[in-house]
């Protein structure tokens, strides 16, 4: 590295940029922090370290270097002419995402060459005009996202258009008449691009895939959201037939090649609604202080074949998709909620992961084997956390339930409850004291009546039962991955899809920390992964029940990276596991079944699958778990506003829930409701946007609106078709 001069008294502009260059082409690939930067060219007073400063913001702003963060930049090695992804505001404030990661970059729409968002461009930069921001030209679009488009059709006298809600198109997509498949004005329509505009002409023209139906209709908004997102509405015949042709019949053969789990106490715990039964617990007492707990899940791998027309569809769809009023299930209903669905009473086949555990839920010892179980028993969630409270568990508290009187515990198979919750708060325990994060957030749910129409609106916490599934199958998960994964020294470990999740993104958890000040907690953002998951904790812990916490708990998820699939493991930062994978719900989840298949192979003694294959399965299962998310927050948010399209006028206490620099996002204390004051209702004064501490400051009055601040509304808009609730402030406020 270059060495400045001993002295920096006498040290100009030019020379001190000069230095800089000189050190950033020496590190081209390095990114250099001002600490390492002050240190390499020996610049020791405060003017002199200013100066470099103002020297690199310029030169940043020139192109010669890349800011990284606040304090740290590298050396633009990147050509004018850059590839990446297109983001369309509606604003008409475009961007361009290059594929390296970099910054997103301005693209006005005269420069957009009519791209959508999701689209894959080329673009080459323009020149920098003096104190303008950098901008973009799109010069080619290389692939576009996507062809089809959901909207509602208007119907004119010699054309129609699709009219999008999305604000996705700058012109709405003109359809022939003949092209129209009978829809009318009203309809919602699934519209696929025959011609995408050019320089001569700037008209998109489609025509009619799908008519779904009239608009309002609540099947058909549901389904509006499914094709909005390109995912299946309605499961092929063909797969449908091929499934009706798979036989129930437990062979022989099967007994044979199986561990028999019939006769052992066995049951399934999930949502009261749920059909689809992927996991059973199975409990047998092995002697003082020793339980075998069996871990049964559903054996799909033996029902479905790779290849075959339902794994074909299986894979593509990837997901089972949760919207407020229905699933659309990954495998055709006979598979999913009848065939490998482990309901009680019936036989069935599964691939089981066993354990031997001690009092303090060591695992003394495990196998993996295929099995042959009988469900004694199918319980809702709300069932076990009252027999596990009936027996003294205070939920909340953590602690296991105090030891049976004379007469025993009280409840259906309580004993086998009680005691798997006893191991399931032991292994919940350790976990946390190995570095996992605590973030038990809570879950927005609706009560629909017949209609779908949503009649209560409500939040669902994780309660006792819930931890108890969960910690077993993340035992599940990551006992499979281990016994995969952890080699010894000198071999090499076979492919097999992992579960991972990255370290939080440092400069988010700066931004965390300085954001938590305010409120009085701390943060440590330096140190081993476990002191900065303990430190994480220790901040729920402390804000738990507070008026701010979720506010904190929001802006602390912001800067947890998103899990995703790999056969490339980083281990599980979230969870503080060095292996994890998704082994126990192959019914909805195309990854599990991928393990199924895998462990099954490596068990007969076959040879490591070939990684590119899997890793491209992997980010494909990663991408449409994103998508089926997306679908289900727009599914939330549409019953959101239909729940309060009646209550126009009302006022109600609030809290702010999010701050954008074009208005405040404020929640219902009463129903968890979110909608928006925008911008020009804040007609006081001109508000300035403090992105860093997430508020707003008006410029006269000093007037803030801050995240997490108590608020009073008046409901003021409710669209149904935007799926957009607007509020404004009451007038006391």
């Amino acid at each position: 590295m270059a060495k400045g001069k001993k002295s920096t008294k006498r040290l100009t502009k030019n020379k001190i940029s000069e230095m800089l260059q000189n050190l950033f082409l020496q590190n081209s690939d390095k990114t250099l922090s001002f600490k390492n930067i002050f240190k390499t060219l020996n610049l020791k007073t405060h003017p002199a370290k200013m100066l470099a400063v103002d020297v690199m913001e310029e030169m940043a702003w020139d192109d010669f270097l890349s800011k990284v963060s606040d304090n740290s930049y590298k050396l633009n090695t990147k050509g004018q002419v850059q590839e990446g992804r297109f983001i369309r505001k509606a604003n008409g404030k475009n961007s361009f995402v290059p594929d390296d990661g970099g910054k997103p970059v301005f693209v006005a729409e005269r420069n957009s060459l009519f791209a959508l968002t999701g689209d894959r461009v080329k673009v080459t930069f323009m020149a920098r005009r003096e104190n303008h921001i950098k901008e973009a030209k799109v010069i080619e679009i290389l692939e576009r996202a996507r062809d089809t488009f959901v909207g509602k059709l208007r119907v004119e006298k010699d054309f129609a258009f699709l009219v999008s809600n999305s604000d996705i198109f700058v012109h709405d997509v003109i359809i022939p008449k003949n092209k129209l498949k009978g829809g009318k004005s009203n309809d919602k329509a699934l519209v696929k691009v025959t011609k995408w505009p050019d320089t001569d002409n700037k008209n998109i023209i489609g025509e009619v895939v799908d008519i779904l139906g009239e608009t309002g209709d609540n099947d058909v908004e549901m389904n509006a959201i499914l094709a909005q997102y390109g995912l299946p509405y309605r499961y092929p015949k063909k797969v449908e037939e091929a499934a009706e042709k798979i036989s129930a019949e437990i062979t022989e053969e099967d007994y044979k090649e199986r561990e028999d789990f019939r006769d052992v106490t066995t049951f399934t715990i999930d949502p009261k609604d749920a059909k689809d039964f992927d996991d059973a617990l199975s409990i047998k007492p092995l002697g003082k202080d020793l339980w075998e707990v069996g871990v049964h899940i559903a054996d799909v791998s033996h029902y479905v074949t790779e290849g075959s027309i339902i794994d074909k569809e299986a894979q593509k769809r990837a997901t089972s998709v949760y919207l407020v009023d229905r699933t659309i299930p990954m495998l055709p209903e006979r598979l999913c909620n009848f065939i490998c669905s482990l309901r009680p009473d019936e036989e069935k086949l599964a691939y089981s992961a066993v354990f031997n555990l001690d009092a303090d839920a060591n695992v003394k010892s495990w196998r993996l084997v295929h099995t042959v179980i009988k469900s004694n028993r199918r319980f809702a969630y709300e069932e076990v956390q009252q027999i596990l409270e009936d027996n003294g568990v205070v939920e909340g508290t953590g602690e296991p339930a105090p030891p049976a009187g004379k007469d025993g515990y009280k409840g259906e198979f309580a004993t086998e409850l009680i005691t798997l919750d006893m191991l399931a708060k032991k292994l919940r325990k350790a976990r946390f004291k190995n570095g996992a994060v605590k973030f038990d957030r809570e879950e927005l749910h609706f009560d629909v009546d017949e209609k779908g129409k949503p009649t209560r609106c409500y939040f669902k916490k994780s309660k006792d039962a819930n931890k108890l599934i969960e910690e077993f199958m993340l035992l599940a998960n990551r006992s499979v991955a281990e016994g995969v994964g952890k080699v010894k020294k000198g071999q090499k470990a076979k492919t097999l899809p992992y579960r991972i999740h990255d370290v939080p993104d440092p400069t988010k958890l700066e931004r965390l920390r300085e954001f938590i000040v305010k409120f009085g907690y701390k943060l440590k953002t330096e140190g081993t992964k476990g002191e900065i998951s303990r430190s994480l904790n220790k901040l729920m812990d402390d804000c738990n029940g507070r008026r701010e916490q979720n506010v904190i708990e929001s802006v602390a998820l912001r800067a947890m990276m998103k899990a995703k699939y790999s056969v490339h493991n980083i281990g599980h930062y979230g969870l503080a596991f060095e292996y994890y994978t998704h082994f126990t719900s192959p019914i909805r989840r195309y990854p599990d079944t991928m393990v199924h298949r895998l462990l099954t192979r490596y068990q007969n003694g076959g040879r490591s699958a070939n990684k590119e294959y899997y890793e491209e399965l992997c980010e494909h299962s990663s991408d449409m778990e994103q998508i089926a998310q997306n679908a289900e927050r727009d599914s939330i948010k549409y019953k959101m506003v239909e729940f309060m399209a009646d209550k126009i006028g009302n006022e109600y206490p609030a809290h702010i829930s999010g701050i954008t620099s074009y208005g405040i996002y404020c929640e219902i204390d009463e129903n968890h409701c979110e909608g928006m004051v925008p911008m020009h209702d804040l007609d006081d004064d001109y508000y300035d946007f403090d992105e860093r501490n997430y508020c707003l400051v008006g410029r006269r009055h000093h007037n803030k609106y801050q995240l997490g601040d108590p608020i009073k509304i008046k409901v003021a808009r409710a669209n149904v078709e935007k799926r957009q609730l607007d509020f404004t402030l009451a007038e006391e406020q």
